[in-house]
């Protein structure tokens, strides 16, 4: 394991401070690190490359270690998104449920593509495999809040 001990952190103080008090409460550092990559997010809305680095050197892990984690956690978002992340479900029961038409009225009312952010930077469309709503589908989450029987109407409605 390669860490980075010469380059200068990144990392403001409140972030190292926030990600120390979750570290103090763990059996080791690298326990910490889905909590670590959350707080930075919190700051900066994303992981960059350079934060990232940063993070695992503060948790004494290698880079490769952290980004295995931040990958595969489909809310740590390594690129930069909108000021809302809309998490559209694509998973089998809203696809059977009309999902492809919810997904075809999102991308037209804020032409944007999946994985792509709107103009105005306002939101990022992605697609996610499950929010376990299945019983009210199609379902997308919009930011923090959980929108479910989902139709054409009602997304105008939450996009207005």
């Amino acid at each position: 394991m390669k860490l980075n001990q010469n380059i200068p952190s990144p990392l403001s103080e409140a972030e190292i401070s926030d990600i120390e008090a979750e570290i103090s409460h763990l059996p080791d550092r690298k326990s910490a690190a889905i909590d670590a990559l959350k707080i930075v997010q919190s700051y900066r809305g994303w992981i960059s490359d350079a934060s990232l680095g940063a993070i695992a050197n503060l948790l004494q892990m290698s880079n490769e270690e952290l980004d295995g984690i931040a990958t595969f956690y489909n809310l740590i978002y390594r690129r930069p998104v909108g000021e809302k992340v809309i998490l559209l479900c694509d998973s089998v029961t809203c696809w059977i449920m009309d999902g492809d038409k919810i997904c075809q009225k999102i991308k037209s009312h804020l032409n944007v593509e999946q994985g792509e952010t709107t103009a105005d930077n306002k939101f990022t469309l992605l697609p996610v495999t499950c929010l376990g709503d299945c019983d009210h589908a199609p379902v997308m989450m919009v930011g923090d809040e959980l929108h479910h029987d989902l139709t054409t109407t009602r997304v105008e409605e939450i996009f207005r």
